[in-house]
């Protein structure tokens, strides 16, 4: 039997709105599945999720979640 590592991930919940802010900043919370404040996704905590969220993290809140 072999053990399964467990993978974290990211609960991203969008606290703000894109109204206003610049197209691409947009685009990476479609992206992320997001549009509507308040609206949260689960995704794998690997380089590029952490790279679209650093972009605009300033319209997010991010919390690490093991599973």
């Amino acid at each position: 039997m072999t053990a399964k590592k467990k993978q974290k991930t990211l609960r991203i919940t969008q606290v703000r709105s894109g109204i206003g802010h610049r197209k691409d900043h947009r685009a990476v919370l479609k992206g992320l599945g997001l549009g509507k404040i308040g609206r949260t996704v689960e995704r794998p905590d690997d380089p590029c999720i952490r790279g679209m969220v650093a972009k605009v993290d300033y319209l997010l809140r991010v919390e690490e979640v093991e599973g």
